[in-house]
């Protein structure tokens, strides 16, 4: 079967989460087809053997930089949906692995990169992070980032995740030249019951079209002004602890994006102040904000220091439009979209604006079966799914 390592239990599990959310739809050929003999396996636990779906090819591979997956029923209700929608999926054991705090030790998470980069294996069509957490910097000095770069570009791969996974992503464009995507990650995206129909719209579009372009309703404080740059950034804490080092991009008249979770507003400013000593902030053209799921977060010293007395802060120091807004972050709705290409920003008549996307990988769509991600809209009479904070811990 295509999960060979799986248990029963927790197959039916995965199987049964997904059931409820729609998922599992009827179809002429099982969702699960059993493996062809083969007479050179080993042994139940092997996992390079893997079923082909007729008309895909679309390779995808689990990387595992960060934290550990806390439930594995949602783990893999994650890689039911993706092979749902057409991917033939590998490194699966990743989602299993657990080293103290981490996704496995730095030598499991290293390889899930640097097989690639060195030609131990295939290089896939998708790297999809499993979750964020905290790990991913310790692997950065020992990975191939030249080399992983050449072979993505060369096959056209895309990289997915955000928050911790963000490490890779400036790495990768730091000494690899290459691009990837802000995007949900199997565990807290894929691997809900019940995933946002949004975000999986979303992630359909962003990883197939090349005239991609985002739209922000968001009334701004300014006139926005139209702007030509390349579009890079993340995850602010991680950016921060990148500041000063190889790893972190150095485009001359970019566009910085920026979103965060779970700090105040004080930590928040210190971190945008170290990017502005740093002297990155001087080398943007513009600074977008995502979602810093704040609520009603304030200083406990003084109540009306807010994310937007932040805002101002940064508009003052920087000397660059500050444009708010944008729908990535730590939440449900989540758009998918590159980091390193090039984009373009434009105001539109209505206070919002737009940002239009050029240059990056896109999958095809008609080797996939990507409609399979979009779950059916609850019933009325159906219970409403129970909120989800998995993205607050990423």
């Amino acid at each position: 079967m295509l999960f060979p390592h799986l248990s029963r239990r927790r197959f039916l599990s995965a199987s049964a989460t997904l059931a409820g959310a729609g998922v599992l739809q009827a179809c002429s050929t099982p969702a699960m087809p059993v493996s062809p003999s083969n007479p050179n396996r080993t042994g139940s636990g092997n996992t390079s053997t893997r079923p082909a779906r007729s008309g895909g090819g679309t390779t995808l591979r689990v990387v595992a930089p960060s934290g550990f997956a806390p439930r594995a029923e949602q783990a893999q209700a994650g890689l039911l949906r993706l092979y749902n929608a057409g991917f033939t999926i590998t490194n699966q054991q990743a989602v299993e692995r657990r080293s103290q705090r981490f996704a496995g030790t730095d030598a499991e998470r290293i390889a899930d990169f640097q097989d690639v980069a060195s030609g131990k294996v295939p290089t896939p069509q998708v790297l999809m992070g499993m979750r964020g957490g905290y790990g991913a910097v310790r692997l950065l000095p020992h990975i191939d980032w030249p080399s992983l770069g050449a072979r993505m570009r060369e096959h056209g791969t895309q990289l997915f995740g955000f928050s911790d996974v963000c490490a890779i992503q400036l790495a990768l464009l730091a000494q690899g030249n290459m691009c990837s995507f802000a995007g949900p990650m199997l565990y807290s995206g894929f691997g809900k019951a019940q995933p946002s129909v949004y975000t999986m719209q979303a992630f359909i579009d962003g990883s197939t079209r090349a005239d991609l372009s985002i739209q922000v309703s968001e009334v701004q404080a300014a006139n926005v002004p139209t702007l030509h740059g390349t579009m890079w950034g993340g995850n602010l804490s991680v950016i921060a602890s990148l500041a000063g080092s190889a790893y972190l991009p150095q485009p001359e008249g970019g566009i910085l994006f920026l979103e965060d979770v779970g700090e105040q507003p004080y930590r928040l400013e210190r971190m945008l102040q170290t990017l502005h000593l740093a002297g990155i902030l001087k080398r943007q053209q513009a600074i977008v904000l995502g979602n810093f799921r704040m609520g009603s977060a304030r200083d406990v010293y003084d109540g009306g220091y807010d994310l937007s007395s932040v805002i101002r802060t940064l508009r003052r120091i920087s000397g660059i439009p500050v444009l708010t807004g944008f729908p990535f972050g730590h939440i449900s709705d989540l758009a998918t979209f590159p980091l390193g290409v090039q984009t373009t920003i434009r105001g539109n008549s209505t206070g919002g604006y737009s940002a239009s996307f050029s240059g990056h990988p896109t999958l095809n769509p008609a080797a996939l079966t990507l409609n399979n991600l979009l779950p059916p809209p609850l019933s009325s009479d159906s219970p409403a799914a129970a909120e989800d904070s998995s993205e607050a811990s990423e």
